[in-house]
């Protein structure tokens, strides 16, 4: 395996054709793929991609206009102007996912590549998968399969409860109407020439089950982009976890094995450097797009809920909270914690038995050290590194934003 991310991505293309993770569904994504490949947004390209895509695109141009038409209630205003934003975030992460999907699947497949290298235990496995590389390195280290158990079952568990909350916020988008003052569809759109919420037409009807359906689909492009991101995250964790484990473990090692490993440590950590810098290269931008659609989607929402009518809008209103919220959360957080683990690397190079290695080993051992001193971090716009820090901030920012709205409106 080389040691550049994108020299391996060169290496993968060339050996193994996209439609191979067909072979083999790699258990760390969950059913993420497989929703990715329904739409046709990964490895499939149908017609799916566009019924989805093109609707929420004219939707969306809608939302805006009939934002800036509307004579309805603060509320509802407010409530539009969260989904239209909402809305926007999501087909901006389907454009980008067509725009680049052949750099996507690319990226997926040296995640296999590297997924297939640690499950180095499961012969069986290996027996029935498309190896990318001849042979890949093997040995029988109960740690490592122990820790690609874990954070397979971290992944598979936030992207479900992902999808849950997902499918809660489609619930709230259509029944939230039924509890307002007037009469509204689930997110406004501006239709020339047709009036909607006349009584005596059937065009209420007709809009009201056309959003009620297109509701599950954009929870499609939403919700499985996110645990998309996360499972990306969480492997690079898994690596950083792995090479922690390889140094402490320096110790069990003869003398004359120990410089060996220390250089595949090196190596690895090399994969691990290129494999995050790729990740930023697919996401900083959209992670930009949605920091700043985070912050006016909150706090959008906070004020919606001082204005709320009734006891069922408000409860609706918390929901769209928490699922927003839980999101970016996540992401962050898992975002932190690939920072404090790669930094951790260095740490686990020190705690091994150093002093008893020669000059030339200690020297080998030195440089990797000094290569962990910088950390890996995921990155907003190219610039600002996502942690719970930046979060913090974000949110303090927002409810300044907040309360000051909340002074002006009363």
């Amino acid at each position: 395996m080389g040691c550049e991310i994108h020299n391996i991505v060169d290496i993968d293309t060339d050996n193994m054709e996209l439609k191979s993770m067909d072979t083999v569904e790699m258990p760390i994504f969950g059913s993420t793929l497989k929703l990715m490949k329904f739409w046709s947004y990964l490895f499939v390209h149908n017609w799916r991609r566009y019924v989805a895509m093109a609707p929420y695109i004219i939707i969306n141009c809608t939302q805006y206009v009939d934002i800036y038409l509307s004579t309805e209630s603060l509320d509802f205003i407010i409530r539009n102007v969260y989904l239209a934003v909402l809305f926007t975030n999501t087909v901006v992460r389907g454009v980008l996912l067509c725009v680049q999907r052949f750099s996507y699947e690319r990226f997926i497949n040296v995640l296999k590549s590297f997924y297939i290298e640690l499950l180095v235990s499961t012969k069986d496995y290996l027996k029935n998968t498309y190896c990318i590389n001849a042979v890949l390195k093997q040995s029988d280290d109960p740690t490592i399969n122990l820790l690609v158990e874990e954070t397979t079952r971290l992944s598979v568990f936030i992207s479900r409860i992902n999808l849950l909350m997902g499918c809660c916020t489609c619930i709230g988008f259509v029944t939230y109407p039924i509890f307002g003052s007037e009469r509204v569809l689930p997110y406004g759109m501006y239709l020339p020439t047709i009036d909607e919420y006349k009584y005596a037409s059937p065009y209420y009807e007709i809009f009201f089950v056309i959003q009620a359906i297109m509701a599950p689909m954009g929870c499609c492009m939403y919700i499985p982009y996110t645990n998309m991101v996360v499972t990306f995250t969480l492997f690079a964790i898994l690596m950083c976890r792995v090479l922690q484990h390889k140094l402490r473990s320096l110790e069990k090692l003869k003398i004359e094995q120990v410089r060996g490993e220390i250089i595949w440590c090196i190596k690895y950590q090399l994969k691990l450097s290129g494999f995050v810098d790729a990740m930023n290269a697919l996401n900083t931008h959209l992670h930009l797009v949605e920091f700043l659609c985070f912050g006016a989607m909150l706090c959008v929402l906070l004020f919606s809920l001082i204005i709320a009518q009734t006891i069922g809008q408000t409860v609706i209103v918390i929901a769209y909270m928490v699922m927003i919220f839980a999101n970016s959360v996540v992401l962050y957080y898992v975002a932190n914690e690939l920072y404090f683990q790669s930094f951790d690397i260095a740490i686990a190079a020190y705690e091994s038995n150093w002093m008893d290695f020669d000059v030339d080993t200690q020297k080998t051992l030195k440089f990797l050290i000094m290569r962990s001193q910088k950390p890996l971090a995921i990155l907003v716009g190219g610039t600002y590194p996502m942690n719970l820090k930046m979060l913090q901030s974000l949110l303090n920012a927002i409810y300044s934003f907040f309360t000051l709205l909340r002074r002006v409106y009363g």
